[in-house]
């Protein structure tokens, strides 16, 4: 550990002498110019993506996205430090900065092609997706050391600071080489669990409840595995993770049952198969078609396109009206009320045939309209029909057959009152005044 500080002071020598030399200096100045130019291209590129009208979230997006964001820094600063480089000994400058920062920007642009690549292969809802950032900056130096030739003397570096516990030693290197391992098992088993889950998706003769639980275990078990598997590769007494269980018992327990509760409550809704991606639900206010069944919530997007991220233990412990649970059937009630002057009998004729008109009402059972009683303005009817879609909504066809009520009443000259009450004045006759004199 102490080879470190005379290591870093060797280095920072190193750079002294290089600012000292005139050409250097004016070869960073030309460098830091290309970097402002290269970032110049990336502002202009978002504007111009910011005018193109193309929809948020789809895949053209994404790919224009991440190649604006991602791609165009790294590729412009290659192109044009590797120019330089080429360009500046002509010039007397020895161009050594810019041979090694167009390595790195090469190095940043190839691991961000493969990460990217990876992304769009996977989707935009996979670990890799989540994670790709931290990837790119943790693999990216690796591959910049690989390509300077660097890579050997940079793990010494990073060995010589190191600690001893418990008469064992652990370096940085160490550390870093359990991180990159662990986090490329990791990818690998989200990349493959997110494959069996869009084979296991598409096989329509699987009820979802079934295809949704086993894609989840399936995942969870490929991510335990390689979590083991790189623990085992890297030499890790996997005996000694007993303790890091009780310890993580222990967190569980105070500080992440809200997280464990809703885990759990996702496998139970799975199980139990009370909601299942499709189902058309109502919780609390939220009425809405179920999208998804993830880990920790339930994805419902309601009528306005908008997805709300419902925890799985509030579905669990909260009342939940589920529209399509055994059948996807539901049947809906209209109040109409006419007045007392018109003819009940016609009036329900008048709005079964226009609820038999409308293409989402069922033919069987048919639409059929009831007397409810006598109210204080009116006679109180009730139309009352089955549908069979109520992910595409109630209250739309509420609305058209309300219309079409209100056209059909207004061709046979039946009213719909206003609320209305009559009052009677009666006059009393009053008795004389005792003294002869009129009352007034």
């Amino acid at each position: 550990m102490s080879d470190f500080p005379a290591r870093l002071l060797e280095l920072f020598s190193v750079a002294a002498d290089w600012l000292q030399d005139p050409r250097r200096v004016a070869e960073l100045a030309a460098l830091a110019v290309s970097a402002a130019g290269s970032w110049a291209l990336v502002v202009a590129a978002r504007r111009r993506l910011a005018r193109i009208e193309l929809r948020e979230g789809s895949r053209s997006h994404r790919i224009l996205h991440s190649i604006v964001e991602e791609l165009l820094f790294p590729a412009s600063f290659a192109a044009i430090a590797g120019t330089a480089a080429l360009a500046l000994p002509s010039f007397g400058m020895p161009g050594t900065i810019a041979r090694i920062l167009a390595v790195v920007a090469l190095a940043l642009l190839i691991v961000r092609l493969l990460v990217n690549g990876f992304r769009q292969l996977s989707g935009p809802a996979s670990l890799l997706a989540a994670s790709g950032s931290l990837v790119v900056w943790v693999v990216w130096p690796v591959t910049a050391l690989l390509l300077l030739g660097w890579l050997e003397p940079a793990l010494q570096a990073l060995d010589s600071v190191a600690i001893t516990l418990a008469g064992a030693r652990f370096s940085l290197r160490d550390v870093l080489q359990t991180l990159v391992t662990v986090m490329v098992f990791v990818v690998v088993a989200a990349y493959l669990g997110g494959l069996i889950e869009r084979r296991l998706m598409a096989a329509q003769e699987l009820p979802i409840g079934v295809r949704v639980g086993v894609a989840k275990a399936t995942r969870l078990m490929l991510i335990t595995v390689a979590v083991l598997l790189s623990f085992n590769l890297l030499g890790v007494d996997l005996s000694g993770l007993a303790v890091f269980s009780g310890a993580l018992g222990v967190g569980i327990g105070f500080g992440l049952q809200r997280i464990a509760s809703n885990f759990v409550s996702g496998f139970i809704l799975i199980g139990d198969r009370s909601i299942r991606p499709g189902d058309v639900i109502t919780i609390g206010e939220r009425f809405g078609v179920v999208r998804e069944l993830r880990a920790r919530y339930v994805v419902v997007r309601d009528r306005d396109g908008v997805d709300t991220l419902i925890p799985n233990e509030n579905i669990i412990t909260s009342e939940v009206i589920n529209w399509s649970y055994s059948d996807r059937s539901i049947r809906l009630t209209m109040p109409v009320q006419i007045s007392y002057q018109d003819d009940p009998r016609r009036a329900l004729e008048l709005m079964t045939v226009a609820a038999q008109a409308h293409p989402r009402v069922e033919r069987s059972p048919p639409p059929v309209g009831r007397v409810l009683g006598f109210g204080a303005s009116g006679i109180d009817l009730a139309l009352r029909y089955w549908i069979r879609d109520p992910e595409d909504g109630v209250n739309n066809i509420r609305s058209d057959l309300y219309l079409a009520i209100w056209d059909a009443f207004k061709e046979a000259g039946i009213s719909i009152p206003y609320p209305q009450q009559d009052v009677h004045l009666k006059m009393a006759e009053m008795p004389p005044a005792r003294d002869g004199a009129t009352r007034f």
